[in-house]
């Protein structure tokens, strides 16, 4: 699809921008309950907390493409960690069994992003 390659640059930030904002609700939902996930009501345990906070301004700082680079790095690494210790207990290492496939997607592509960089629409770039 070489009719798309012109546009590669805006469809990276385009990326960053959708995943960043995908991965602050759920920050958003660990730590202020908006929108409301019921597995997340009661106290948090700490780990939870440490995640949610990640999330939130780690998917902040992806978004407007701030310190995309370290930023994405660590929000890859937390999906790793979350998809070992959160979802594989649950049921094993297939992720359509353990309902692991969007923290193995969103670990891939803030790995990508860590690499790639920010894209030109992004505070990176200014």
């Amino acid at each position: 699809m070489t009719f798309l390659a012109k546009w590669e640059p805006q469809l990276l930030s385009v990326l960053r921008i959708v995943a960043g904002l995908l991965f602050l609700e759920h920050g958003m939902s660990k730590l202020f309950h908006f929108p409301h996930v019921a597995m997340f009501d009661g106290p948090l345990p700490p780990l939870i907390m440490v995640a949610g906070a990640i999330e939130l301004i780690g998917g902040f700082l992806v978004t407007i493409g701030l310190f995309t680079r370290i930023a994405a790095f660590i929000c890859s690494g937390e999906m790793a960690v979350a998809y070992w210790i959160g979802h594989v207990p649950r049921g094993g290492l297939f992720p359509a069994v353990n309902g692991g496939e969007g923290a193995i997607l969103f670990c891939f592509v803030f790995l990508f992003l860590a690499a790639a960089g920010a894209g030109p629409w992004s505070l990176d770039r200014k």
